[in-house]
C-alpha cells in the first residue's frame, strides 16, 4: 500500500520535482537535497541512477549502488523520491530500495517491449508512474505507454512532457512541440501532466521562459534539473541549476488556475467564446466552399491531363498569405503551417478526382 504522505506529494498542485541530473555521488546527492529542502518548494526529489545515453563513452550513471544515497537523502529531508527505470531489473533494485515513484524515460517510451517488460514487472505493484513522452514525435506511443501500464493495473500515472527530437532544431535541446501535449491532456484530462523545462531548454537561460509557457497551458507541475555545482556536473550541465536558483525561478513564475470563480468574469469570457464559436463555424463553411473550388479545378485537371501539383501557383498562393497575414497580426510560422494543411487537403480531393 502507498504511504499517506506519497499519496500528499502525488496531489500537490503545482507538484515540483528537483534534483540532480545524475547521482553522482553520496556527497552531491545528500547536499543537493538538503539544499533543496531548505527552500521548501520541492516535494519530490530526482536523480538518474541509471543514465541511458546517445552516443557511448558518456557518463551513464552510478547505478544500484546510488540507490543508499537516495534512501539517506530522504530519511534527511523526509521527501519522497523517484527514479528512472528503463528495465525489469532497475525496477525490482529500485523497489528493493524503498522507491517512491518511477518515472518511464523518453527512450524507454519510445519502446513497447520496454514498456512491456516493466508493465509485466508492475503487475500487483501501488506505485505511481510518470511517463515522459517518446523521443520522436509520436503521441501514440505515448498514449500506447498509458495503455500497457493500465492493463498492468497501475492506477496512479502522471505524463512528463520533455520535449522532441527534431532534425535541424536549433532554439531548444528537444523541441517542445506544445501541440502535442495539448492533445495529450485533451485525451487524458484527468491525468497530471508536469513538464520537464530541463530537457526542452537544454540550457538554464530559458528555463523560466519555458516554466511560464507550461503553467499558461494549465500543466500541474514541473521537473527541473538542480545540482549543488551545475557547471560541474558530470552530465547536462548546462541545464542543472543551484537549489537556490531553482527556488528564484520558482517565484518568478506567475502561478495560474483553471476555474473561474469571479462569475462577472466567467460571463464575459463566455460571450467571448460564443463569438470564437461562431467565427469556427464560419471558418469550416468557407473552406468546404474553397475545397469544392478544389474540386471543379481538380475534374479541369483530369480531363485535361495536367498534373495535380502546380508549384507556380502554390508558390503565389503562399507569398499572397504571407504578405496578408503579416499585415493581419498574423505570425509568419502560423500562416505556413495553416495554408500548408489547406494546401494538402486540397491536393487531397484533387487526387481523388484524378483517380477516381
Amino acid at each position: 500500500m502507498q504511504s499517506s504522505s506519497i499519496l500528499n506529494t502525488w496531489n500537490q498542485r503545482p507538484l515540483i520535482i528537483s534534483g540532480p541530473c545524475s547521482a553522482e555521488t553520496e556527497e552531491q546527492v545528500l547536499f543537493t537535497a538538503q539544499r533543496l529542502v531548505a527552500t521548501k518548494k520541492v516535494h519530490l526529489l530526482r536523480a538518474g541512477i541509471w543514465k541511458p545515453r546517445t552516443r557511448p563513452g558518456q557518463f551513464e550513471g552510478i547505478g544500484a549502488a546510488a540507490l543508499p544515497w537516495m534512501v539517506k537523502a530522504k530519511e534527511l529531508t523526509g521527501l519522497p523520491y523517484t527514479v528512472e527505470v528503463a528495465s525489469a531489473k532497475q525496477l525490482e533494485e529500485a523497489l528493493q530500495f524503498g522507491v517512491d515513484v518511477i518515472w518511464i524515460g523518453a527512450r524507454t517510451t519510445a519502446n513497447p517491449f520496454s514498456v512491456q517488460e516493466i508493465a509485466n514487472a508492475l503487475q500487483g505493484i501501488d506505485i505511481p508512474v510518470l511517463i515522459k513522452n517518446p523521443i520522436n514525435p509520436d503521441i501514440d506511443l505515448w498514449t500506447g505507454a498509458i495503455e500497457r501500464f493500465e492493463k498492468a493495473g497501475v492506477r496512479k500515472m502522471g505524463l512528463i512532457h520533455r520535449g522532441f527530437s527534431s532534425y535541424g532544431n536549433s532554439a531548444y535541446r528537444n523541441a517542445p512541440m506544445w501541440h502535442l501535449a495539448i492533445e495529450m491532456k485533451r485525451r487524458y484530462p484527468n491525468m497530471m501532466l508536469l513538464c520537464d523545462p530541463s530537457h526542452i531548454c537544454g540550457r538554464r537561460d530559458i528555463l523560466l521562459e519555458v516554466s511560464q509557457t507550461s503553467i499558461d497551458l494549465d500543466y500541474d507541475g514541473l521537473m527541473i534539473e538542480s545540482h549543488i555545482d551545475p557547471d560541474n556536473a558530470w552530465s547536462d550541465a548546462n541545464q542543472q541549476v543551484t537549489p537556490e536558483a531553482l527556488a528564484i525561478l520558482l517565484d518568478q513564475i506567475t502561478w495560474r488556475k483553471e476555474g473561474i470563480e469571479n462569475e462577472a468574469l466567467h460571463t464575459a469570457i463566455e460571450n467571448l467564446r460564443q463569438q470564437i464559436n461562431q467565427l469556427d463555424d464560419e471558418l469550416l463553411q468557407i473552406l468546404a466552399k474553397r475545397m469544392k473550388l478544389a474540386d471543379q479545378i481538380g475534374t479541369c485537371k483530369k480531363e485535361n491531363n495536367i498534373t495535380i501539383l502546380q508549384t507556380e501557383r502554390w508558390i503565389e498562393i503562399l507569398n499572397r498569405a504571407l504578405a496578408n497575414g503579416r499585415d493581419l497580426g498574423l505570425s509568419k510560422e502560423f500562416i505556413i503551417k495553416y495554408f500548408d494543411a489547406v494546401h494538402m487537403e486540397s491536393i487531397s480531393h484533387q487526387n481523388k478526382i484524378m483517380n477516381s
